[in-house]
């Protein structure tokens, strides 16, 4: 699947890729239009409507993304409420053994996501993700998302590595052909990034759904 003698450097998404995306799903769906039709007594499935047309508005930006943001403009603590979730973060299939594979191979590591720092932190507690890689970059620093080539710029300044030389593995295919488009070599996306949904098909680029496989290649 992958020419692992070709890559050098592995930066990693983290939701979607390497922890379920079943707990961010189950919040932005299902627990923030609950919370926010209590705080704005409304009709559940009006708030669900409403929220989710006004999220997708967002999708793509930084602020997507961005727990501040979303706090002002809901008037709701979204960090906080996450917490009220908390035990659904977890790991996907295999993902604690990949990570411990690569470092094994003396690959440098780096979690790239477009997180925002809070939503990292509570995942880092529970998981203690950041000891199983050499480092984390979160988007909000550099004021980019992934899916902007700024983003690919600012990281080369921060966290020097060789394009061609270099792997990422993300969920998102926007972020992936953002990658691409900068010159990133090495390509491999999710096909289940939420285990409580179907697999997705995926084409444009070499997908897995199990890292014990992408593991036996290395």
């Amino acid at each position: 699947m992958l020419d692992w003698q070709a890559i050098d450097t592995v930066l990693l998404d983290m939701d979607g890729t390497l922890l379920d995306l079943h707990f961010d799903s189950h919040f932005w769906l299902e627990l923030l239009p609950e919370r926010y039709a209590q705080h704005h007594d409304m009709a559940l499935e009006q708030a669900r409507e409403w929220l989710h047309e006004r999220i997708r508005r967002e999708q793509g930006a930084l602020s997507w993304y961005c727990l501040d943001y979303w706090t002002e403009q809901l008037n709701l603590p979204i960090a906080l409420l996450k917490r009220d979730i908390m035990e659904r973060i977890g790991f996907r299939p295999g993902a604690q053994a990949f990570l411990q594979a690569v470092q094994a191979t003396g690959r440098r590591t780096v979690i790239v996501t477009n997180a925002h720092r809070d939503s990292l932190a509570l995942k880092v507690e529970v998981t203690a993700i950041d000891t199983l890689v050499d480092g984390v970059i979160c988007s909000h620093d550099f004021g980019y998302p992934k899916e902007d080539q700024a983003f690919w710029h600012a990281l080369q300044e921060v966290e020097p590595f060789n394009p061609q030389r270099t792997l990422l593995v993300d969920d998102s295919l926007a972020v992936l052909a953002s990658a691409r488009r900068y010159g990133i070599g090495h390509l491999l996306s999710i096909t289940q990034p939420d285990s409580t949904q179907p697999e997705r098909q995926i084409d444009e680029y070499e997908a897995t759904n199990d890292f014990s496989e992408v593991i036996a290649a290395l």
